[in-house]
C-alpha cells in the first residue's frame, strides 16, 4: 500500500520538467532526422528515427506514471537479498549482457556489439542491455548498502563482496562500451560514498579500474584516435574529430536565438549522430543559447528536486535509492554536454529523455518513476503554525 501522499509539489515538478524534456527531444528529433533525399514512407514507420520516437513519447509518460505508482520498498533487500526483484533483475541483465556478444545474438553497430534486434513483424524492435543493467546496478548498490548500514565500512566482509558483484556487469559492459562501463563506476562510486564506505577503501579498486580502461584502449586504435583528436582536434579535424568539429561549427552558427526550429542544415549529412549523441548541438544551432541555456536549466531543476527527495526521505533505501537515479541522470547530461561542446572527448553518451532511443527513454522514465514514488511518499515539510 502506499503511504499517504501529504505533499506532492516535488513529485509533480519532478514530473513536470521529465515530461518537457521528452516533449524537446520529441521535438527536435524529429527536426534533426529531416533529410534532402528521404521521402516520408508510412509503411516503414518504425524504421524512422523520428516516427518511432512520436510513438515511444505517450508509452514513456504511461511508464513514468505507472511507475510512479509502484512502492518502491519493493526493490528493497529487507526481507533478503535473493527475495529481492532487483538481485534477478541485476542477474538477467548480467545473462543479457553475457549472450549479446555472442556474433549469432548481438548485432553490431558502429563497430559494438551491444544490441539485441527483435524482430516483430515489419518492424524491428533494438534492445540495448547495457541500459538496463546501469538501472539495476543502481538499484541493487542501494538495496545492499542500505541492507548493510553502517557495515559498508568492513573491508573483507562487507566492501570487497558488493564491489565484486559490481564488477561483473561493469566488466561486460566495458568490452564493448567503455562510455557507459565509465559512467556506471561513477555513478556507484558517489552512491558509496554517500552510504558511508571508507574513503580509502574506494581509492583502492581505482587502480584495477583504470588498468581495465587503459587495456581496453590500447586493444581499440579508434578509441585512442578519439583521445588524440581531442588534445589536437587540428590534426584530426578531417577524420576523428570531424564530429567535434561539427557540433562546434553547429554550436557557434546558431547564436543567441538560433536560426529557428527546423532551419538548421548542420542536420543534412554534416553532424553525424544527430539524432542521439549530439542532438543538444541541434538544438543550439536552431535555437540558440536562449534553448540550450533552457535544456541546461531544466536539468539543474532536475539535481535540485532529485537533491530535496534525498533529504525529505527518512528511508535509508528511499535516500540512496533517490541519489543513485537522480546521480545518474545529472551526471548523463553533463557528459554529453561536455562532449558536445568539446570540454570532454567524443563518447557514444546520450542526453537522457532527450536523445533518440526507446530503451534509454523507456528504462529512464521507469527509474524517474520510482523517484516520484520515494517523493511521494517523503513526510510533508513541517510549517510554523501561526498563533
Amino acid at each position: 500500500m502506499l503511504a499517504v501522499e501529504n505533499d506532492n509539489l516535488v513529485a509533480r515538478c519532478l514530473g513536470m520538467v521529465v515530461v518537457i524534456l521528452m516533449a524537446l527531444g520529441t521535438v527536435f528529433v524529429f527536426s534533426a532526422s529531416a533529410t534532402l533525399g528521404t521521402q516520408l514512407d508510412l509503411e516503414h514507420f518504425y524504421d524512422l528515427a523520428s516516427l518511432r520516437r512520436i510513438l515511444f513519447f505517450p508509452f514513456a509518460c504511461s511508464v513514468l506514471y505507472l511507475a510512479s505508482c509502484i512502492d518502491y520498498r519493493r526493490f528493497s533487500m529487507d526481507k533478503g537479498v535473493l527475495r529481492s526483484p532487483t538481485t534477478w533483475l541485476l542477474a538477467a541483465a548480467v545473462v543479457m549482457l553475457m549472450i549479446v556478444l555472442l556474433p549469432s545474438f548481438g548485432a553490431e553497430v558502429n563497430q559494438a556489439r551491444r544490441w539485441f534486434r527483435i524482430q516483430a513483424g515489419p518492424a524491428t524492435i533494438s534492445f540495448q542491455p547495457s541500459e538496463l543493467a546501469k538501472w539495476c546496478v543502481i538499484f541493487f548498490v542501494a538495496g545492499i548498502c542500505a541492507r548493510l548500514g553502517e557495515d559498508i565500512r568492513f573491508f573483507r566482509k562487507r566492501f570487497v563482496p558488493v564491489c565484486g558483484v559490481v564488477a561483473v556487469p561493469v566488466a561486460l559492459v566495458l568490452v564493448e562500451d567503455m562510455g557507459t562501463a565509465a559512467f556506471i563506476s561513477l555513478v556507484v562510486f558517489f552512491m558509496l560514498v554517500i552510504a558511508g564506505a571508507r574513503l580509502w577503501h574506494l581509492l583502492l579498486p581505482v587502480p584495477l579500474g583504470l588498468l581495465a580502461f587503459a587495456f581496453v584502449l590500447i586493444k581499440s586504435p579508434w578509441r585512442l584516435q578519439r583521445i588524440a583528436a581531442f588534445l589536437h582536434p587540428e590534426d584530426w579535424s578531417d577524420s576523428a574529430a570531424y564530429q567535434a568539429t561539427q557540433s562546434l561549427v553547429a554550436l557557434s552558427s546558431g547564436g543567441l536565438m538560433g536560426k529557428g526550429l527546423g532551419r538548421g542544415i548542420c542536420k543534412y549529412g554534416h553532424l553525424p549522430e544527430d539524432t542521439t549523441d549530439f542532438i543538444f548541438a541541434i538544438i543550439g544551432e536552431e535555437l540558440g543559447f536562449t534553448g540550450t541555456a533552457v535544456v541546461i536549466l531544466l536539468f539543474i531543476a532536475f539535481l535540485v528536486l532529485g537533491i530535496t527527495v534525498v533529504r525529505r526521505c527518512r528511508d535509508p533505501f528511499g535516500q540512496l535509492l533517490a541519489a543513485g537515479i537522480t546521480l545518474a541522470v545529472a551526471i548523463q547530461a553533463a557528459l554529453n554536454i561536455g562532449v558536445v561542446t568539446v570540454v570532454l572527448p567524443t563518447k557514444g553518451i546520450p542526453l537522457p529523455f532527450v536523445s533518440s532511443g526507446g530503451t534509454s527513454m523507456l528504462l529512464s522514465a521507469a527509474a524517474v518513476g520510482i523517484l516520484l514514488n520515494i517523493a511521494k511518499q517523503s513526510p510533508p515539510v513541517e510549517r510554523k503554525s501561526r498563533r
